[in-house]
């Protein structure tokens, strides 16, 4: 059943003789970062693409789907969740706010405070910019069976676990993302 140790015992693949799982060496990796980078920006393309029905763009998805979680956050608290900085986050409000999105209101615990809330139109954006990642993810899986995407997306977070794990001070990846939630 198994291939034959150098004692001539059989085992059971990935066993050692005593029936222990083997030690093995991390795969090399070779091409992996590039891959992953590469799928990842074909996806995030064609995302941005079938976002262009709901008026949206690239990133604006991810401020709509993270009010549409909270109620209402302000422009800081939407950066660090969306892992963007300050000033790119307040550029995207201003055009979401244009495009009649959201709106900004004094927070009612702390005036000081402007929290950003979802309107009627963000509101209702919310299936669309759904049903537009659910046509991307059907695109990226084309071929595929459950068990494949099963299999995919087990390790991309177990390599986005790894990857966290040795940044200083990162989130650690628990529960599903905003996209997921909806």
């Amino acid at each position: 059943m198994g291939k034959k140790n150098k004692d001539g015992k059989k085992d059971k693949a990935g066993k050692d003789r005593t029936g222990k799982d083997k030690q093995r060496e991390p795969a090399s990796g070779a091409g992996l970062a590039s891959a992953v980078v590469n799928a990842s920006r074909s996806l995030r393309t064609v995302l941005s693409r079938n976002l262009l029905a709901t008026g949206l763009y690239a990133g604006q998805d991810g401020v709509i789907l993270a009010l549409a979680e909270e109620g209402g956050l302000t422009a800081g608290a939407l950066a660090g969740r969306l892992g963007v900085k300050a000033p790119t986050m307040t550029r995207t409000i201003g055009r979401l706010e244009a495009q009649g999105f959201v709106e900004r209101r004094p927070d009612e615990a702390d005036g000081r405070l402007t929290v950003v809330h979802l309107t009627k139109a963000g509101k209702a954006s919310v299936e669309r910019i759904a049903e537009a990642a659910r046509l991307s993810e059907r695109q990226a899986a084309e071929g595929f069976n459950d068990k494949d995407v099963r299999a995919v997306i087990k390790l991309l977070r177990a390599m986005d676990e790894n990857l966290r794990a040795s940044l200083p001070d990162a989130p650690r990846a628990g529960g599903k993302t905003v996209a997921e939630k909806f």
